[in-house]
């Protein structure tokens, strides 16, 4: 059983694969939950069913499940709810009861939990905290932990979060671009659309917050919005879903409706240096290509190749493709790719897309 979520019809989804010797009789057991869509419903490809099993909150915006397991969901400008769930097989879910453990309108997006299950982590625009939680009493303790500072954007204040299950103590921290063309991102310094690997699993107990733009590890930088950060669960290689940009022109030219492409990138492993790690992907002087349909000043390039806006001596095709990290993967131009989860075996990768333009439809790709 999956679990998505969607933050403009603030609800979430169970979904459930059918497996073929799956008696059919399961999907017409009745189930408590009645709640029904109020909306043009989503459509499951073939094998798939899903069921609607909580609705009335704000923005819902990430989520997981608790070592008891609960769920917990980032409601962003409100804070995080506990949902305890009453599971009655297949996508029969329901929700028994739900409270509000954490009442912080400055959350937004990011969500951790540690291993033992009693630290919980979530993040704002600026910072990354940390609570005492008890999740059979679904408490957190009275006060907070500051782990992570200096992150605040103008643009793209989402910070998504995840603890290495490969590498213990590790936190991952995702940091987009101030703007939709930030010329700060081509500075380390700034911190601007990078991904980090913070050792917290070390800080001694007065240990004051971590400074993002200076310490961690660096994973990859020129990553314009890398929303979705997930760790293959058998080699531990780590890979980002990136939104990029929008309203794009070249040498003068409207590129903007089928290009750039969104990107799948690989960052290595956390238990290694290699040439995986810590590169620049490009953002925000070069792009992957999705279609090469009228586009201008093409040459050979085709899906997948990165590309300058307005080639020069020194920032052109050729340096794009040779100087800087290509995608393993290109999805189409304006899909926004917002998570990325695996299967327990690594063979088999989910990404779900929202959609930032009005002809973009929101889906979950299998890869």
């Amino acid at each position: 059983m999956y679990v998505t979520i969607t933050n403009s019809m603030n609800l979430l989804l169970s979904l459930h694969f059918l497996a073929a010797t799956q008696p059919s009789v399961a999907l017409a057991q009745e189930c408590r939950n009645t709640l029904k869509a109020t909306y043009t419903s989503p459509i499951a490809a073939g094998g798939w069913t899903y069921r609607l099993i909580a609705n009335g909150l704000t923005r819902p915006r990430s989520i997981l499940f608790d070592n008891q397991g609960a769920l917990l969901v980032v409601d962003a400008n409100s804070g995080i709810k506990h949902l305890k769930l009453t599971d009655d097989g297949g996508t029969c879910l329901s929700v028994a009861e739900k409270r509000t453990i954490i009442d912080s309108p400055e959350l937004n997006h990011g969500i951790a939990l540690s291993p033992d299950g009693k630290t919980l982590y979530a993040s704002t625009a600026d910072k990354v905290y940390s609570w005492a939680y008890n999740g059979s009493a679904a408490i957190v303790g009275d006060r907070n932990r500051t782990l992570i500072s200096n992150m605040s954007n103008t643009d793209h204040t989402t910070r998504t979060l995840l603890l290495s299950s490969k590498s213990p103590g590790i936190l991952l921290v995702s940091r987009g671009s101030a703007s939709n063309i930030d010329e700060a991102a081509t500075r380390q310094s700034t911190g601007h659309s990078q991904l980090r690997a913070f050792d917290i699993g070390s800080l001694g107990e007065n240990s004051g917050p971590l400074n993002f733009p200076t310490e961690g590890r660096m994973l990859g930088w020129g990553l314009r919005n890398s929303v979705g950060v997930a760790e293959e669960p058998v080699t531990g290689g780590v890979w980002t879903v990136e939104n990029s940009a929008d309203q794009l022109r070249r040498n003068n030219v409207d590129i903007h409706t089928d290009n750039p492409a969104e990107e799948l990138n690989f960052h290595g492993h956390l238990s290694d240096s290699n040439k995986d790690q810590g590169g620049n992907y490009g953002y925000p002087g070069c792009f992957a290509v999705w279609s090469t349909e009228g586009f201008p000043d093409k040459g050979n390039m085709t899906t997948g190749d990165q590309f300058s806006l307005n080639p020069s001596r020194t920032l052109n095709d050729t340096t794009c493709n040779s100087a800087y990290v290509p995608p393993r993967l290109s999805f189409q131009a304006h899909t926004a790719p917002l998570d990325i989860k695996f299967t327990p075996d690594g063979s088999e990768a989910f990404v779900t897309f929202h959609g930032s333009c009005e002809w973009c439809q929101s889906s979950i790709v299998h890869i």
